[in-house]
């Protein structure tokens, strides 16, 4: 488990978008149990509140589910799971939408551009 914290999001945050990022990758699956909240902030070696509150909003959000004296599980709702992707895809088009605005490039050029640097970016990795 590997998270690169920045210093302007709060740490817990963060630890949500990670856990995000890898449900939307695939590195975690419907199910799959995830470390005790002592575990994880063992591992991150970060305050176990922060930890605390990390999981109680991913429980908030149905992301995962805990059963008494059971561990943590990532959540099997498909919705729930297509809304995690589906809500990463759009923060990143919004951040990016918000960066080259200010540019003033029509937006033919724009996804003609997008659509290069993406396909380049798929060949690299086969």
């Amino acid at each position: 488990m590997n998270v690169n914290f920045n210093t302007r999001d709060p740490v817990y945050l963060q630890i949500i978008r990670y856990f995000k990022e890898q449900i939307a990758n695939g590195e975690l699956a419907p199910g799959e149990e995830i470390p005790s909240r002592r575990e994880l902030a063992n591992r991150l070696k970060i305050n176990p509140n922060t930890a605390q509150r990390a999981y109680k909003e991913m429980e908030e959000q149905n992301l995962i589910h805990t059963e008494r004296n059971h561990p943590s599980k990532i959540t099997t709702d498909e919705k729930v799971l297509g809304k995690v992707r589906e809500e990463l895809l759009v923060e990143a088009v919004d951040t990016f939408v918000t960066s080259v605005r200010s540019i003033n490039i029509p937006v033919e050029e724009l996804l003609n551009l997008v659509r290069t640097k993406y396909t380049k970016s798929d060949n690299k990795e086969d």
